[in-house]
């Protein structure tokens, strides 16, 4: 590339990098996000299955439902134990400590979670096994059974509307943002799952299918346009791409790669720790990135050309090159771990994953709508811009490269080093 354009393109890689090294976020979504599980079945009660009656099984992450429950009940001792039993890795203090602040941290949940049947308020009693400990998405997690003894008698808890409602761990405690719970129900012969957050905070036992899928395809595109990391990948790979064709493939192999990845987690085939997947997926970013402005640098105005086939051709307007190739490969492998990240927003390595196998699906639907709506909206305007003037082209795409590149290797560092 020629002196005077590498220059400028220099001074506003480093603009855009100090900017992005402002905004960027720590290493993981652990301690900033949380997700609840829940599964809820019909009967339980110390008296045995019943009419009215449903057991909850809770999962909830292990040191903030401790922070979070002491802080609400005023229990520094609850805070002192859960924080040293959390510190030394002690799954057995860890429930220990639960257990002998029971009232404290049961009150927090069942004033934050709750069950009612039509009108009324179902009553929780919590089972005589207490907390038990258990692990989802690498990080410890407390599991709660409670009972809930409804007003209906006879068989009306088959046709009653049951809701649940979760407004555990809220924004305003400050501790996480955009806590969401996960549902998944088998009662009275009706099964299926829900997403929950701030915005939609309850479902009904007796939702329809649409309900469901419009719950989890909203989910999957809020996952994707919150998720900062997935969205410059995609960036990277507009601002990499030649040509209509290479962007389609490029998407198109990202696609099947991560939902690869996705459904082997749904089925329990694969599980691969956060602590691995999130320095990947950022080294990903970085590198699809970096690809483009070496690219730059070898080619300079000519990078958007495509290399000249043997017979002297180009194999037409659409055709991709060996290095257009070899980028698609590179994409589907990184794909394949961003599936990883993705089945992980969800901890879809839980046992009940067949009871989420569709409503995973949905998911990974909103996230590819988001993903073409993005590619449909930006690639344009840079192929515009392309057409228009090279040089301008290259400026376009050499500074977002730039960017990405230093977000991707900022955020490797961070995950790495679990700064």
């Amino acid at each position: 590339m020629s002196h005077p354009v590498r220059r400028p393109l220099a001074v506003l890689a480093v603009a855009v990098f100090l900017i992005l090294l402002g905004l960027a976020r720590p290493a993981s979504a652990h301690g900033f996000t949380s997700t609840v599980y829940v599964h809820v079945t019909g009967g339980g009660g110390s008296a045995g299955a019943g009419a009215g009656r449903l057991r909850t099984e809770l999962k909830l992450e292990y040191d903030l439902l401790v922070v979070s429950a002491a802080d609400a009940g005023h229990d520094d001792p609850l805070f002192r134990a859960g924080t040293e039993a959390f510190d030394a890795g002690d799954t057995d203090a860890q429930a220990a400590a639960l257990n002998a602040h029971h009232a404290t941290a049961v009150d927090y949940v069942t004033r934050r979670f709750t069950v009612t049947a039509g009108a009324d308020a179902c009553r929780p009693e919590q089972t005589a096994g207490g907390f038990r400990m258990g692990r989802e998405e690498g990080v410890p997690y407390a599991l709660l059974t409670l009972d809930w003894t409804c007003a209906e008698a006879g068989d009306s808890h088959v046709t009653v509307d049951h809701e649940i409602r979760s407004g555990l761990f809220p924004d305003a405690e400050e501790y996480v943002k955009g806590t969401k719970t996960i549902a998944t129900y088998d009662v009275g012969g009706r099964s299926g799952s829900a997403a929950l957050d701030a915005a939609h905070p309850s479902f009904s036992l007796g939702q329809s299918w649409t309900e469901r899928f419009w719950e989890f395809f909203r989910l999957g595109a809020e996952h994707l346009l919150t998720g900062v990391d997935h969205i410059l990948f995609l960036l990277a790979l507009i601002a990499g791409s030649r040509r209509p064709r290479e962007i389609v493939l490029a998407a198109t192999s990202f696609t099947l790669a991560h939902s690869v990845t996705f459904l082997l987690a749904a089925l329990g085939l694969v599980d691969v720790p956060g602590s691995v997947v999130e320095p990947v997926i950022a080294l990903s970013i970085a590198v699809v990135a970096g690809w483009h402005l070496w690219r730059i640098r070898q080619r300079g105005v000519h990078v958007t050309d495509l290399a000249v086939a043997p017979d002297g051709g180009h194999g037409g307007h659409f055709a991709l090159d060996r290095a257009g190739w070899t980028r698609l490969g590179v994409v589907f492998c990184f794909g394949l771990v961003h599936g990883l990240g993705f089945a992980g927003a969800l901890g879809i390595d839980a046992a009940w994953s067949w009871t989420l196998l569709w409503s995973l699906l949905v998911f990974n639907v909103g996230i590819e709508a988001v993903q073409l709506a993005i590619i449909a909206v930006v690639f344009p305007l840079l192929l515009l811009l392309r057409r228009r003037s090279r040089r301008a082209g290259l400026w376009a795409t050499g500074t977002i490269s730039a960017g990405v590149a230093a977000m991707g290797l900022v955020w490797f560092v961070q995950r790495t080093f679990g700064l």
